[in-house]
């Protein structure tokens, strides 16, 4: 039998994405989110659609002192592991309510990272295995705008890399997923740019391709890497007068 599919973050609009793309290749599928209740349609529409076993869980990205037992509790250890876990409210708010702010950086650093070092101890012990990170090309130079989440997300492909670089032997993939902007509720109201924009499915077909051919890092839309190539090589004097 396949082993299953985790998706950590499965209420996500890219999370569902992910599920549906993997559940129509024929992959059984876990599905993790905070409020286990909200997963149950899905679980259903999965197994109608597709006839594959879709298991759900209960999972508090935050809660990291719970993530040893969720890793321990379920039903079937999965062969895939995708973390679509993110937070982005407003830098501004962020900026007058450091609790959020620290939620944030948690959300989408520490949280995500804990989990994952669960699952790579076990991956390495079998030889074989796939973590999958979204991070964000706003982790690669730190910008006004979006500071706090950049920040987390900067400290997360740093992990990936590491993670990657540390498992390179064992037979176990890091695959590092860098989006860009993304049509989902997390950027709703903003002004996106339609060539930089991608849709979650167009993100979930980039990590399902990317994991077949074995990648490292990938731009979900390749532009990407070139935009940050020049970002990231602005020189400090001229970068701060920027508005970005």
């Amino acid at each position: 039998m396949t082993a299953p599919v985790l998706i950590l973050g499965a209420t996500s609009d890219i999370g569902r994405a992910i599920a549906h793309c993997f559940a129509a290749q024929g992959y059984p599928l876990q599905l993790a989110a905070r409020q286990r209740s909200r997963l149950e349609l899905d679980k259903a529409d999965l197994e109608i659609r597709y006839g594959v076993s879709v298991s759900v869980h209960e999972f508090d990205v935050l809660a990291v002192e719970t993530h040893a037992d969720f890793v321990q509790q379920l039903p079937q250890q999965p062969a895939i592991v995708i973390c679509v876990v993110g937070l982005m409210p407003d830098q501004k708010e962020c900026e007058q309510n450091l609790p959020l702010a620290l939620k944030v950086m948690r959300t989408n650093y520490e949280g995500p990272a804990i989990v994952l070092s669960l699952f790579a101890q076990r991956f390495e012990q079998q030889g074989f295995g796939t973590l999958v990170g979204i991070s964000s090309v706003a982790g690669e130079r730190g910008r006004a705008s979006n500071y706090f989440y950049g920040s987390a997300k900067a400290g997360f492909t740093a992990f990936l890399s590491g993670l990657r670089h540390r498992l390179a032997q064992s037979g176990v993939q890091v695959l590092t997923v860098l989006p860009g902007y993304v049509n989902t509720r997390m950027t709703e109201g903003m002004k996106l740019p339609s060539l930089l924009t991608a849709e979650p499915q167009e993100v979930a077909n980039a990590i399902f391709t990317a994991i077949a051919k074995k990648k490292d890092v990938i731009y979900v839309r390749p532009i990407w890497r070139w935009i940050m190539v020049v970002i990231r090589s602005i020189p400090e004097s001229l970068f701060k007068r920027l508005s970005l």
